[in-house]
């Protein structure tokens, strides 16, 4: 599933590819026919983001509310003549410059602002969002002081922090020091503060490169980001008995919240985070 980067670099490029012009809006597959025909001739006023959610603002009031979900993708085509969509694509929002293809998402609805505003009101902050730090910070602290599941299982909790997946909560773990199976609410002030920065840090880095890369370069021996192969930009996620690349301890692997968490128990031994 898309991560929190993802999905805001997806609400800045459409925003300067489609944002602000009448849209034609389409549903090939035919299941957002109805919406598809109401936004059909409108202008596309802004696109936001919160987390994995994706809020686009219409001329009259609308919103439309996507959530990609594991298997929903877009497409950007620039030209003015795009390729045919494909017979699975839910909606098509075509300007006079480009054009945008959804295929496969989660959720694709038009919602009023009372559902947008309980919406996001059960999602946790977003580093990648503007606002002030110190209360965002403050809300992250406060949500995890309520949960005693672990730590790992926390961050993958979307009203705890929103934007974090799966490969972001083992790399912000790795890179904080702290261990995955410390209860959330046992975190001292300090932990929570280093953990927020580096999800800060890592969300608007993989928003900016468009991946995640995770690694210092002194680590894998680069000089430049460029130079990464593919199996040399992460820590932890994924290298189930490969050496860490800090101390050489077999990288641990384990089920937590229904999927596979990655850790080192000597860069991120029992009980560090307290």
């Amino acid at each position: 599933m898309p991560e929190g980067h993802t999905i805001h670099r997806h609400a800045r490029t459409q925003r300067g590819a489609i944002g602000g012009q009448l849209i034609r809006a389409a549903s090939p597959q035919g299941r957002f026919a109805h919406g598809a025909k109401r936004l059909d001739g409108r202008v596309l006023e802004d696109i936001d983001a919160h987390g994995k959610h994706l809020f686009y603002r219409w001329e009259g009031g609308d919103t439309l509310h996507v959530h990609l979900g594991l298997f929903g993708k877009f497409k950007l085509h620039r030209a003015p003549s795009p390729p045919p969509p494909s017979e699975n694509t839910r909606l098509t929002m075509s300007s006079v410059t480009a054009t945008v293809y959804l295929a496969g998402p989660t959720i694709c609805e038009l919602i009023d602002p009372h559902q947008e505003e309980a919406l996001r009101a059960r999602l946790g902050p977003d580093p990648l969002r503007n606002g002030s730090r110190r209360a965002k910070l403050a809300a992250f602290q406060a949500n995890l002081a309520r949960r005693r599941i672990p730590i790992g299982a926390a961050l993958l909790d979307q009203r705890v922090i929103a934007g974090i997946g799966n490969v972001y909560r083992a790399e912000v773990l790795f890179r904080t020091g702290i261990d995955p199976h410390l209860p959330a609410a046992a975190l001292a002030p300090q932990a929570v503060e280093r953990l927020w920065s580096e999800s800060s840090r890592q969300l608007k880095q993989g928003e900016k490169a468009g991946r995640i890369i995770t690694v210092d370069l002194g680590d894998v021996g680069a000089r430049r980001r460029t130079d990464l192969a593919r199996g040399e930009r992460l820590y932890a996620y994924g290298r189930t008995g490969e050496p860490c690349r800090r101390c050489g301890t077999p990288i641990s692997a384990t089920e937590m919240a229904n999927r596979t968490i990655w850790w080192c128990s000597s860069c991120q031994p029992a009980g560090a985070g307290t």
